[in-house]
């Protein structure tokens, strides 16, 4: 098991574009002379002293960040079997991949044994490139190979180092977003400080560094701050058209690097849906980001080989539908409340229908089956039927993939950072109602494109889009813990720049009759830096003493382990076992294995059902001849899970796996009345017996206080 051990003034509807550079500096009390050049002057100062804080806390933030990764596991001064151990689960499989690259002879033979690997499945030669998110990999070892730095940096440094360089992108990103919305950087100021304070709950890079979420989230991060740009009015052509190519340059690589993309973009072409059909935004701009989604997630198909998870995706349905359907239906924001809201819901119900209906069609006519265990999970989970399904129950039984725990609030609370969130949530959620009522109301509100009526001026387009995702992702967030980074991150930018905007404050002031334009003015700044404050005292000691606390990665048994597979097994020996410890001895002794931890494939997940039986109760005949029909010359066995007690009853693999084969689980407690008793006692404690059935068909050859090695024999 893997442990650290101890080493030694004016109304809203008045403001105009210069309100907001006008207000962007935070010295309170002071007036900005007047004049076109002084306020040109004072607008480029502004710019240039946020965007250098931008700067700055990003790199901070990635250096702090590195610093805990370095003392938390002493990366510099620990073996390489080590490093590569230390990169868990799935980061071991990606990073694999990486250094395949890297001890390939040529760069064409390492593209070569990527598209044609017959060592990440047993038997089986497939295209990682078209299979799995890799080509991140790909361009760092490219990368790797062409700069003159071998002989200054190796090359695990060159990728971690990489990661925790896009970490100061994506809180320079989150920064901007904030401060876009509110018109000072002194709102992105407190977004960063926030991001890093509740660094428990916003990133987990530190200890999982090649995860693709990793990767995505960065670009995602930038294409939110493009998007909300772009859906700022009356924008100079050029401007639009280079805002346009950022938001499609880090749509495109946010699909390329995290397989989940196209569950995050249909959430983001959820929100567009809902405020075009609410008029609370250009129907042409909602329009060019449909498209360039589509576009986007369609290239990525092209890299990836024509993969048929991204042409069977529900956003590729879903957006075809909204367009189709907005073309049938051309009268759908005219006429009075009753009408337009009847119209609205027939709309709703077209899309739904037509998106089902081409998803149903595009997966019949492609045979898909590779996310079928994603809708199995999503039935279970919310209510529609218990299921015995394992791959299903495989991710119910994951903390990562269970409802958000309730301690997280009070995390977010103690930097006040829930609080602030809630207070803005409010207030422009009823703003978001009463906006989306007068539109739904007024018949005569057929504006020109690129246009919004009177009220809309209320809850600008850019912060209408980020309410609305920030709803969507805490929805998802509060279903799925895995996913809450997604919201977390954005709940920063979006409760700084609430703190920070004058159109909340008016909306407050206005609410309670104290408003007042100096008032607005005293509360937008004095709050966030009263905030700031806070969190420096509070929070900054905490941070030295993290940065000052050593520790080691310790895992003797997994590096025993490893060494013994490198020195006594041949080449192109085959090894069985978990998911988890597999993608490690992939990546630390280049062996062939039988299964591994990348789940998005209908096959390999009956594979893995397959090998798991060696965990389940079954004849020692029956799980040899599972194993050797995928070629296993050895299987690994792991005391952490045979006698696994982390998860309760139910939730252990062991359980997971008698309920799918129909027998009864250990231990005291009920079980379903059609489960029976099993003809055969557990595999993986039978087989430590030495009993002859066993040892006709396995010898073991390595163990300790973890891992258990057993030879196949290759008799019938």
């Amino acid at each position: 098991m893997i442990s650290i051990r101890q080493r030694k003034g004016v109304k809203t509807t008045e403001v105009s574009e210069d309100y907001a550079a006008q207000e962007a500096n935070v010295k309170l009390g002071n007036e900005l002379p007047s004049g076109y050049t002084t306020r040109r002057l004072w607008k480029l100062l502004s710019f240039t002293v946020g965007g250098t804080i931008a700067l700055c806390i990003g790199l901070l933030t990635s250096v702090y960040l590195a610093t805990l990764h370095e003392n938390d596991l002493w990366f510099s001064n620990i073996k390489e079997v080590e490093r590569e151990i230390s990169f868990r689960t799935e980061c071991g499989l990606y990073y694999s991949y990486y250094k395949q690259m890297l001890q390939a002879p040529t760069l064409m033979q390492g593209f070569h044994g990527l598209i044609y690997d017959n060592k990440t499945e047993s038997m089986r030669t497939i295209n990682l490139l078209q299979r799995m998110n890799i080509y991140q990999e790909v361009f760092l070892s490219i990368l790797y190979r062409v700069l003159p730095i071998q002989k200054y940096l190796e090359p695990v440094y060159f990728y971690i180092y990489t990661l925790f360089g896009l970490q100061a992108i994506y809180v320079t990103a989150l920064y901007t977003t904030s401060w876009l919305l509110s018109g000072t950087w002194l709102s992105g100021l407190l977004a960063a400080f926030w991001y890093v304070t509740n660094r428990i709950d916003t990133t987990r890079v530190e200890f999982t560094i090649p995860l693709r979420e990793n990767w995505a989230l960065p670009f995602f991060a930038i294409q939110i701050a493009a998007i909300t740009y772009f859906l700022r009015p009356n924008l100079q052509p050029l401007s639009e058209r280079l805002t346009l190519l950022a938001i499609f340059i880090s749509t495109f690589l946010f699909s390329l690097t995290w397989q989940f993309n196209q569950f995050m973009m249909l959430m983001q072409a959820l929100v567009l849906f809902t405020l075009d059909s609410l008029d609370m935004l250009p129907a042409v701009k909602a329009t060019w980001l449909y498209g360039i989604q589509m576009t986007g997630l369609l290239l990525v198909c092209i890299l990836q080989f024509f993969n048929s998870m991204i042409l069977g995706s529900l956003l590729i349905s879903f957006n075809l539908s909204v367009l189709i359907a907005r073309k049938l239906q051309k009268n759908l924001k005219t006429g009075n409340f009753l009408n337009r809201l009847g119209k609205l819901l027939l709309h709703l119900f077209a899309v739904l229908c037509l998106t089902l209906f081409l998803n149903n069609i595009i997966k019949k006519i492609l045979n898909l089956k590779s996310d079928e265990h994603i809708f199995k999970f999503l039935k279970a989970k919310f209510g529609f039927g218990a299921t015995r399904d394992f791959d299903a129950n495989l991710y119910l039984c994951e903390e990562a993939f269970g409802l958000l725990p309730f301690n997280t609030f009070g995390r977010l609370s103690d930097t006040l950072l829930f609080y602030a969130y809630i207070f803005v949530l409010s207030i422009t959620v009823m703003a978001a109602l009463a906006v989306a009522f007068h539109n739904l109301s007024d018949s005569t509100s057929q504006q020109p494109p690129g246009q919004m009526g009177k009220c809309t001026i209320l809850l600008k387009p850019e912060t209408a889009y980020n309410l609305i995702h920030t709803i969507l992702f805490g929805f998802l967030a509060l279903s799925t813990m895995r996913m809450k980074y997604l919201w977390t991150s954005h709940m920063c930018v979006f409760a700084s720049f609430g703190l920070c905007s004058p159109e909340i404050w008016e909306l407050l002031l206005r609410s309670i009759r104290l408003y007042n334009p100096k008032r607005i003015c005293i509360m937008r700044y004095s709050v966030p830096i009263l905030i700031l404050l806070y969190l420096c005292y509070k929070f900054w000691p905490g941070m030295m003493d993290e940065l000052s606390e050593l520790r080691e990665f310790y895992d003797p048994d997994t590096v025993e382990l490893m060494n013994w597979i490198n020195s006594n097994t041949p080449r192109k020996a085959v090894f069985a076992g978990s998911m988890q410890l597999l993608a490690g001895v992939k990546l630390c002794t280049g062996r062939t294995l039988t299964n591994h931890p990348h789940y998005e494939d209908n096959s390999l997940r009956e594979r893995t059902k397959a090998v798991y039986q060696i965990y389940a109760k079954r004849s020692p005949e029956d799980v040899h001849a599972l194993l050797r029909s995928f070629g296993a010359d050895y299987v690994i066995l792991e005391d952490s899970i045979c006698y696994e007690r982390r998860h309760q009853r139910g939730c252990r693999l062991r359980d997971l796996l008698d309920i799918a084969n129909g027998h009864m689980m250990d231990g005291p407690g009920d079980n379903d009345p059609d489960l029976k008793l099993a003809g055969h006692p557990r595999f993986c404690e039978e087989i430590k017996r030495n009993l002859p059935p066993y040892t006709a068909y396995f010898t073991r050859v390595f163990q300790n206080k973890t891992f258990h090695v057993y030879k196949l024999s290759r008799n019938k």
